[in-house]
């Protein structure tokens, strides 16, 4: 089969490589569509420590069933489906508790690091294990359907935000997934939405999407804006999208004393954290990995167009081409947001 592999940091080659060989508990897909994730880029370069040349990126896809191995039961060939991003135990402590997002041992599609190596669905062909299988909605696209990843992990950060009606929340980083979390928070009942970005282009994105206000703090001063909204308090809860110290730094400076600030970034492993600030103003800092069960949820949204992905969408090219856009999102060219890659048929 033809795949998109990383060679090396900052060297992706389409290139013939072998098929995928199933075990009895997996099913072999056909790749429809694939998502480029802002953590394939960084790993591209070697920046995030989680992406080992080499390996085939790539964990946000969508496919036709080709093969089931012989322990499948409730999925044959020709099914639709897309795929969680982690590869989990169904028997270990956590995961029987129903949190599998942090199972012992879980692994993550298109990544390879010391523990593990996975490859991904940048590629024709992907095999996954089948109880991470989800089927895809008639009214679902292929292209909708790969996106079904991004949007669960901010569907996830959102349902572990308390929200009280009304409330106002604040998103720093305005890329996949905090658009994300904008039009999720938007559904589940939050008043005020203030999307928070140096890109005006991704903040007219966010607008779109049900961001109620948008600040550009390379123009403005976010915090004291948000200020104005909320009766000199601050906001109820903020998102924070990126995972680096400037905007960690951001999103707390902008929720009032009490508030909860969720963190859904991890670009960088290590953040300066102002503990006296956090302790003295009482404020629950929480982290929010991956997904746990938010797909029928996104999958049934999507169906009743509830979310609306076309802002999202910059480009749908064919995989063949894909070293040239991922160099495009890694020079951050046009404020792209989603791009699609497509196996040629």
């Amino acid at each position: 089969m033809k795949a998109l592999v990383l060679e090396e940091y900052n060297k992706l080659t389409y290139k013939d490589v072998p098929d995928p060989t199933i075990n009895d508990n997996e099913v072999l897909i056909k790749v429809k569509a694939v998502g480029i994730c802002g953590s394939d880029v960084h790993g591209m370069d070697g920046s995030s420590g989680r992406r080992e040349p080499p390996v085939i990126m790539g964990h946000e896809a969508s496919g036709i069933i080709e093969e089931t191995g012989s322990a499948v039961s409730g999925w044959k060939k020709g099914d639709r489906v897309t795929f969680d991003s982690t590869v989990y135990k169904l028997d270990d402590w956590y995961s029987r508790r129903g949190y599998y997002n942090l199972s012992d041992g879980r692994m993550v599609l298109g990544v390879s690091c010391e523990d593990y190596r996975l490859d991904g669905a940048f590629a024709e062909y992907v095999k996954v294990p089948a109880h991470i299988l989800h089927k895809i909605p008639e009214e679902v696209s292929f292209t909708e359907a790969a996106m079904v990843e991004p949007l669960a992990v901010g569907a996830h950060a959102v349902e572990l935000t308390p929200v009280n009606l009304n409330d106002t929340a604040v998103v720093v980083g305005t890329g996949m997934i905090g658009l994300s979390i904008i039009q999720i928070a938007k559904e589940r009942g939050f008043g005020q939405i203030v999307a928070i970005d140096l890109s005006d282009k991704k903040l007219e994105t966010a607008k779109q999407v049900g961001a109620t206000h948008a600040f550009n703090p390379g123009k403005s001063k976010p915090d004291q804006e948000i200020l104005k909204l909320t009766d000199n308090r601050g906001a109820d809860v903020a998102f924070e999208a990126v995972g680096i110290s400037d905007t960690l730094e951001q999103a707390l400076n902008t929720v009032r004393r009490g508030a909860t600030v969720t963190l859904v970034g991890n670009v960088t492993p290590v953040t300066n954290f102002p503990m006296q600030f956090v302790v003295t103003r009482q404020i629950r800092v929480q982290g929010s990995c991956a997904i746990c069960g938010e797909y029928p949820a996104v999958l049934d949204m999507l169906s009743r167009k509830q979310i609306n992905i076309d802002p999202f969408l910059s480009a749908e090219v064919p995989l063949s081409e894909g070293s040239r856009w991922f160099q495009k999102l890694y020079n951050n060219e046009e404020d792209l947001v989603k791009v699609i890659l497509k196996p040629e048929e």
